[in-house]
């Protein structure tokens, strides 16, 4: 697995661009999501994520369908959970190695690869709710494809991804990124 720790930054301060956006109860491309439901998810699951980059546990109080964390200074929340997950996954050995997750074991850069993915393709999500476009370097997408493709028959499984999203060949990379992680890159709110 590939080291993208130096593309987290930037996909980041992108992120935080695209959840600023919509308002709280705009769809999404996620069809379980509103905003205000999407950002829920990504509050809650972060804490998790950013654990596992640090090597540490976590256990969250109640499950993610009782989270209501868009309350309050929420963007601010968000904007220190997006950083300490940068910080967690751009620290030395961050992405070498196994991590918990959880109750299971994963791969360093599988985790890794899954903090990029969430800052992309929800990043994305967030800005085609609003009606907005998420800027993404091709080197940030094909890393966030490859991820997908990798991840997709078990992801689909679990429920995370949908059914894959067909996207010619000479696509832009965002576009197959998206596909690949069973997002129709023609959405539209």
């Amino acid at each position: 697995m590939t080291d993208h720790s130096a593309l987290l930054s930037p996909a980041a301060a992108e992120f935080l661009r695209a959840a600023a956006l919509p308002t709280a109860a705009a769809r999404t491309p996620c069809a379980d999501y509103d905003a205000r439901g999407l950002l829920d998810h990504l509050l809650y699951w972060g804490p998790w994520l950013a654990a596992a980059g640090r090597r540490e546990s976590y256990t969250a109080d109640g499950s993610e369908a009782d989270a209501a964390l868009v309350t309050g200074d929420w963007p601010a929340k968000l904007e220190k959970q997006t950083q300490d997950l940068v910080d967690a996954f751009t620290a030395p050995g961050a992405w070498h190695g196994t991590v918990a997750l959880g109750s299971a074991t994963l791969p360093a850069a599988v985790v890794g690869d899954l903090v990029l993915g969430e800052f992309v393709l929800h990043g994305w999500d967030l800005a085609r709710a609003a009606g907005a476009t998420l800027s993404c370097p091709d080197e940030t997408a094909e890393a966030v494809r490859a991820s997908a493709v990798a991840m997709g028959g078990q992801a689909r499984s679990m429920g995370v991804y949908g059914p894959e999203v067909a996207v010619p060949a000479d696509a832009p990379p965002l576009d197959r990124a998206l596909g690949a992680s069973g997002r129709d890159p023609r959405w539209r709110p």
